[in-house]
């Protein structure tokens, strides 16, 4: 039995943080990997009536087909993983621009991208522009240049971050993926390439962590004039 208590709605296996809008504006995601469908149908059901966005990330096929059919409006994006059923007329504002060293990062990059729109960012992609072929991101300098914040996704040794960080002024993060061969450990080589920045203005989200580097990027960008 549900029980609404200080903030929060009592599942028995989850309790909805239905007080974060009010604190973070912006109501909680769902992280969709490991939950089973009636649990999902049970916490999307939640967010619903309480009218608030849901935002479901690293969810698989058969979660998103399971509630599709429950709620007929629920968006995905296949590469990103993920799925949403939010207010159609969301007012977006500032740039944030998304880059990826690699073809092989845009699933990381397409969470953040989705999060920052959901969240009310405009939003530009810059695909496939790492160290290996220099020119291809600094042909892209006035972009880079424009934007108030830049995601920068990138496995192998993610050197990427720092070189963006040393071509703009704009606040720069950095999102290790585990893109590699065996040396890579899984991210770990680009997230500590991207946590030894010898660059200023890079931070860093954890490995493969889109959606915590869209929301914080958000946040940046909110705070900037334009």
């Amino acid at each position: 039995m549900k029980k609404h208590l200080g903030g929060f709605c009592d599942l028995g296996f989850a309790k909805i943080d239905t007080d974060r809008i009010n604190r973070r504006g912006f109501p909680e995601v769902v992280f969709a990997q490991g939950k089973t469908l009636t649990q999902l149908k049970e916490i999307a059901r939640t967010f619903i009536v309480s009218n608030h966005p849901l935002i479901l990330t690293r969810i698989n096929q058969e979660q998103y087909k399971f509630l599709k059919k429950i709620y007929p409006k629920l968006k995905l994006n296949p590469l990103g993983k993920i799925a949403y059923l939010t207010k159609n007329n969301i007012k977006k504002i500032g740039n944030v621009l998304i880059i990826t060293a690699g073809t092989s990062d845009i699933p990381i990059a397409e969470e953040a991208a989705v999060t920052l729109e959901i969240m009310g960012n405009n939003v530009t992609r810059l695909y496939d522009v790492g160290v290996a072929g220099v020119h291809r991101v600094l042909d892209k300098k006035e972009l880079l240049r424009k934007a108030n914040c830049i995601i920068v996704v990138a496995g192998m040794e993610g050197a990427l971050a720092s070189l963006v960080s040393g071509l703009v002024s704009s606040p720069v993060i950095g999102v290790p993926t585990s893109c590699g061969y065996g040396a890579n450990f899984g991210g770990l080589s680009s997230l500590l390439t991207m946590l030894n920045s010898c660059s200023p203005g890079v931070v860093v989200v954890n490995i493969d962590n889109g959606f915590g580097a869209g929301y914080f990027a958000s946040l940046v960008n909110k705070g900037q004039k334009g």
